[in-house]
């Protein structure tokens, strides 16, 4: 059975399960609430960790060299049980290494160890993936949290994601949980997003390019959040309409795109390991608290 470690400070409360090394809960000192809690009538995540891909695969099978493999989509991480690897008062460490039932679907020797710690109201969220075997590795990873809308006490608010950079990256749509070749214009103004659940009714926003390495989730005159993102070019929002989540997923790594190579080291932004390398992926949040 999943085990749940919990880290505090005086600011922040956070529970890490040991499936998928996933957030539980996030609990400022009010008691206020900012991680969805995983309801089922809309989506039993909460914040999964994405590797070995990110979105999907045709026919939910990978090519490796050729070679067929069975992958679910955002891959093997978040469905497996990872091990502890320390853990403190305001930190904890897990890991996941590749076994004979991994290797069935994924034939790399790996290690992916993940890591949440707090600094005063900061979160970090950090992972690293190590290519333990002779040949090059390839994968996908991202980060798929997802925080209350309304954020807490701010109920009846406008909601908006500002970009730091002010950019209006364009975005790529999704058919069939596949990317689309096609371009679209952006739905950012000046770096602004003002939030709506119909911008979910095709599925997550995704943007491939230029989004930058920051961003604020804010209610209008209420609660507002800080990202910092390292090494995650590639940004999703998603939820599902109605639901009141807004997942900000930083991502290295996206879905194959339609009609494209099917092969792993193909995929749009695939980082490829080489033997005995190691790669950081994180992302950092700052709560009002």
């Amino acid at each position: 059975m999943p085990t749940i470690t919990r880290i505090e400070n005086d600011h922040l409360s956070i529970d890490v399960s040991s499936l998928g090394a996933e957030m539980q809960a996030i609990t400022s000192r009010d008691g206020a609430n900012w991680l969805w809690n995983g309801d089922a009538a809309f989506w039993t995540g909460r914040s999964p960790v994405l590797f070995p891909i990110v979105g999907k695969a045709p026919d939910d099978t990978l090519l490796i060299d050729g070679k067929p493999y069975p992958m679910a989509q955002h891959g093997l991480a978040r469905r497996r049980e990872f091990s502890p690897a320390g853990a403190s008062a305001t930190a904890c460490r897990f890991t996941l290494d590749a076994s004979e039932d991994t290797l069935a679907i994924y034939p790399f020797d790996f290690r992916l160890s993940v890591e949440h710690s707090l600094d005063g109201a900061t979160l970090t969220v950090a992972a690293e993936v190590e290519n333990r075997g002779q040949d090059p590795m390839p994968f996908g990873f991202g980060f798929h949290p997802a925080f209350a809308w309304p954020l807490p006490g701010a109920e009846g608010r406008a909601h908006s994601v500002i970009l730091d950079n002010g950019a209006e990256p364009d975005r790529q749509p999704l058919e069939n949980g596949l990317l689309s070749p096609e371009r679209q214009a952006s739905p950012f103004n000046k770096g602004r997003l003002l939030l709506a659940h119909g911008l979910f009714e095709n599925d997550a926003l995704v943007f491939p390019e230029g989004a930058g390495d920051g961003l604020t989730y804010e209610a209008e005159g209420g609660p507002a959040l800080k990202f910092r993102f390292e090494n995650l070019p590639n940004l999703a929002l998603w939820t599902k309409p109605g639901a009141p989540f807004l997942c900000v997923e930083p991502w290295h790594g996206t879905a194959a795109e339609l009609g494209r190579s099917r092969e792993l080291k193909d995929r749009p932004s695939t980082t490829v390991l080489a033997s005995g390398e190691t790669k950081r992926f994180a992302f950092s949040v700052t709560f009002p608290v």
